[in-house]
């Protein structure tokens, strides 16, 4: 006899497979595919990650850092999805610049930023169809950018950790002192 709370992790990170395969499978402009996504149900990966959090809050001070760090660390997994920086030549305008040409190696293509949006609104869909809870956070993707992950030119990286408990644990969150 198998007790789910054994398998948590294990439960986890089957949801994160299926998660990566529907931000794989969502649509991309121009049919490009410049996504990444990674996944991880490892504690040591997880505490890594939560550790690159709190020294972003010290250079940055942003609190929520610290308090997104407390939910990495109480996740059963994480997915992460960024895409590569391409304009796609479409001059749109989007991105603040007349044509892709005056864009700024810096500044994102609006398209790249809708994609990333696309596939990670693909994998939540998924993880409700689940019942597994999970949360989008800017904080843990800009910090796992800084330690390469998903690639280690990937920008926009978004993170969703996932939780499989009574309590979801990514909600009434209460801000770090």
């Amino acid at each position: 006899m198998t007790n789910d709370r054994d398998i948590r992790r294990e439960l986890a990170l089957a949801a994160a497979r299926q998660m990566i395969i529907a931000a794989r499978t969502a649509p991309k402009a121009k049919g490009l595919d410049l996504i990444e996504t990674s996944l991880t149900n490892e504690p040591e990966e997880l505490n890594a990650l939560a550790e690159r959090m709190e020294k972003l809050y010290e250079e940055n001070h942003l609190k929520f850092f610290l308090r997104d760090a407390d939910n990495i660390r109480q996740a059963d997994a994480l997915v992460l999805i960024g895409t590569h920086r391409q304009p796609l030549n479409l001059n749109c305008g989007y991105c603040g610049s007349p044509t892709c040409s005056q864009k700024t190696p810096e500044t994102p293509c609006a398209f790249n930023s809708i994609d990333v949006g696309v596939a990670v609104g693909s994998a939540c869909a998924v993880a409700a169809s689940l019942h597994v809870d999970c949360r989008v956070m800017y904080s843990a993707g800009s910090a796992a950018a800084t330690l390469g992950w998903p690639a280690s030119d990937c920008s926009q990286v978004i993170a969703i950790p996932l939780s499989i408990s009574s309590k979801n644990p990514f909600f009434d969150r209460k801000p770090k002192e």
